[in-house]
This record gives C-alpha cells, structure tokens and sequence, in this order.
C-alpha cells in the first residue's frame, strides 16, 4: 500500500492508498517543530484504529509546500514505514507535465499536483481553484502542461485579516447568508466575505477564460470549495481528494520508470 502525505500550510493530510482504494486519510495541523517520531506514534495509532497496520505500506510520496516538516515527513517514510519516499519536486521526479512558467522552480508542488490529477481525470483545458489557506487558480492546457494562474488571500485569511485590522470587528463563522444586504454587523462582515468572496471567484474565472480564449472545465478541491460550489455556475466539478489522487498518479507514473 501507498501512504501519500500532502503538507500544506494550514494541514498535513495523511492517507493510505490500496491502488486507487483510500483506506484511510487522517490529518494534522502542519507544525515545523512536530518530531518524526511524534508523527509516527500519531499516525499509527489512528492507522490501528482503521485497522490497517504499519508493515503493510511499502511506498510513499510527499508534497508539500511548508519546507521545515519535510525532514520529519521523509524520516517518519524511513523510520515506521521503511520505505524511501518520493518527494515532489526532487530532481528526478516525473510529472507527466511541462510547466510553461519563467520560473518553475517557484511553483508550489500542491498547484502541479492538482495539475496532473485534473488532467488525469477531467482533460480538456481546465482551471484548478483550491481552497487552501490561500486560494490557488491554476490553468492546465489540453496537453496537460501547466501554464500559470492566480493566487488570492485565502477566505480565513480576509476574515483574520477584517478582524485585526478593525477593531470593532469581531471574528465570525464562515457561512452563506441568506441576504447581501446586512442589518447589523456581523450579517454584514458574513455577507462581505462570502458575496465578494464569490465575485473574486467568478471574476478570476472569467478573465481567465477570456485570456485564455476559449471554454474551459473549472475543477474545485479544498476544504471550503463545498461552500461555494452550490453558489455559483463558474465551478463544474467539486473533488474532495484531488491532490491525494494526483500524488497516487504521480507515484504510479515514476514506479513505472
């Protein structure tokens, strides 16, 4: 079995992979001082708990955009699990892709990730949101190259930032509200930042389209994409685990070699 760890900057997400079966996805919040071996004794006991046990992982691949915790993600693959990990954007590796950027070596290994799953599961030229702690807005030509995007506050970014920044504004749950127009302050900052929130999707989405010259399929993944899907026609397709699939097909891709 495959053990895919996904890193981000908000969340490590850990999952167990039987071919293209998950049988288990777990997550932590990502943090640089975290010990291997405390991800190791974390990680275990839940994969028990699953009913899944250590020595039946054989492989693993990391992505991760948080430099400090890859030395503790590459040693906990070594130490429980016994394997050498793959680790996106390693020399070596194999995307599948070209990346049509001045400088690629910029680009964080969750957008070409995302990339290669979109192209695997929905081709045609497409854009990729993702729903991170920052928004991603990734374009994937037919070919499935990578070709750029945009990259926006994440939405529990604007809401931390309103409430930092203005002192008589409180923290707020994310939420839809149900009118535009608030009567009193906090319908009004949830109104804020969900509407504007979803103007800045459609808008991005639009421009994109418009620059890029013709139709494309927009794919959603990230743990708030589900709030806006249901809100708007921009978005197509909604795909909870599309960077895990995408790092299952990469590690799929570079076994082959």
């Amino acid at each position: 079995m495959l053990l895919v760890i996904d890193s981000g900057n908000t969340n490590i997400v850990f999952a167990v992979y039987d071919g293209d079966e998950l049988r288990g996805e777990w997550r932590s919040s990502t943090d640089g001082n975290r010990t291997a071996d405390e991800f190791g004794v974390w990680l275990s006991h839940l994969m028990e708990l699953q009913g899944l046990k250590r020595d039946e992982v054989t492989s693993a691949i990391i992505a991760s955009v948080v430099p400090a915790v890859v030395f503790s993600l590459k040693t906990l693959c070594r130490r429980y699990f016994n394997c050498e990990p793959l680790v996106v954007g390693d020399e070596g590796l194999q995307l599948g892709l070209r990346i049509l950027l001045d400088r690629p070596e910029e680009v964080g290994a969750d957008r070409l990730v995302n990339a290669v799953a979109a192209h695997k599961f929905y081709k045609g030229p497409l854009i990729v949101i993702d729903f991170g702690t920052a928004t991603t807005f990734d374009v994937v030509d037919s070919d499935g190259n990578y070709c750029g995007g945009a990259i926006a506050p994440g939405i529990n970014l604007s809401l931390e930032a309103l409430h930092s920044a203005a002192a008589k504004l409180p923290r707020v749950a994310i939420g839809r509200p149900k009118q535009v127009i608030g009567k009193a302050t906090v319908p009004a900052m949830q109104s804020g930042i969900f509407w504007g929130y979803l103007g800045l999707i459609e808008g991005l989405v639009a421009r994109i389209k418009a620059e890029f010259g013709g139709p494309m399929t927009v794919v959603a993944t990230g743990g708030l994409a589900p709030l806006f899907v249901d809100a708007t026609d921009a978005i197509d397709h909604l795909d909870h685990d599309l960077t895990l699939r995408g790092l299952v097909e990469i590690h799929r891709r570079n076994k082959r070699q």
